[in-house]
């Protein structure tokens, strides 16, 4: 409350045209790791045998209604016909823009995809016939074709309405791959679950890591991270690549749409730590 009656939002364009959609190939070649930056969170990873997408969103609001709550500003930079087969999606949390039920039926309905949820997010799919669905609590692991999947912990919080707040899980997700980890952090504030992430599996090829919707701090900062912690982050994590998620598409805090975007590339060290734009791809080697 404190927050919506002293807000005080920086000003964005109401939509920026400047998306152009690319189409991912139908498989990645062998010994490498297209990764391709969809929009906001969602991320599709391809590697030989295996497409995972995280946080999947192609509706127009991150909201439960159709007509109120966050509004794209950008369009998704892969169009839905143009998605190549799914295999698996990594769900972080409960949040509407992490987890939109129209897109998840969407790619339901496709026949093609595991979905990994934290503790207790399995029962809202199970309830609209999305599945299969396998759960895992932080420390837990899953094995799918030729991925270990890790539940790690994150730093913040769940709540699709009012009386339902942390009452399932939040996580970060590691994978193993062919001698290759890949960190996607989900939702998360900065910690010392960074450290102890590269302690257990080591640096890792590729980090997903959030850098929007910081402002204002004194309420933000402990459950989103600002750009500059997100360099920490990347750095602690000693990731050989980082790339930006969660900006660009919705406004979700105070500083505008693209103040996340600059902040990062004001502060960041070196081009390990890259800002995609919507549909962009980079190809990485192991």
């Amino acid at each position: 409350m404190r927050w919506k009656l002293t807000s005080r939002p920086e000003p964005s364009a109401r939509f920026v045209a400047d998306v152009e959609p690319s189409k991912p190939p139908a498989c990645a070649e062998e010994d490498q790791l297209r990764v391709t930056l969809i929009n906001h969170s969602t991320v599709l990873l391809q590697q030989p045998g295996s497409h995972i997408l995280t946080d999947p969103i192609w509706s127009e609001r991150a909201s439960p209604l159709a007509a109120i709550g966050p509004r794209r500003h950008r369009e998704p930079g892969v169009r839905w016909d143009d998605l190549p087969r799914i295999d698996t999606v990594l769900l972080s949390h409960n949040h509407y823009d992490h987890l939109d039920l129209a897109t998840l039926r969407r790619l339901a309905d496709r026949g093609q995809s595991q979905f990994i949820v934290p503790a207790g997010v399995g029962r809202l799919l199970r309830s609209r016939n999305i599945g299969p669905v396998q759960e895992l609590d932080w420390g837990e692991s899953v094995t799918l074709g030729q991925t270990i999947i890790h539940a790690v912990p994150a730093l913040h919080f769940s709540a699709r309405g009012v009386f339902d707040r942390n009452l399932t899980l939040w996580c970060g997700y590691v994978l193993e791959a062919a001698e290759s980890i890949v960190y996607f952090a989900g939702d998360t504030a900065f910690g010392n679950h960074f450290a102890r992430i590269r302690e257990r599996f080591g640096a890792p090829r590729l980090a997903l890591l959030p850098i929007g919707a910081y402002q204002p701090r004194w309420f933000m900062s402990s459950v989103h991270m600002a750009p500059d912690e997100a360099v920490r982050a990347h750095e602690i994590l000693a990731a050989r690549t980082s790339i930006a998620i969660h900006h660009g598409t919705f406004q979700l805090a105070d500083e505008s749409i693209d103040a996340p975007r600059r902040s990062l590339l004001a502060c960041a060290r070196d081009d390990s730590f890259l800002v995609l734009d919507n549909g962009q791809s980079v190809i990485l080697h192991k």
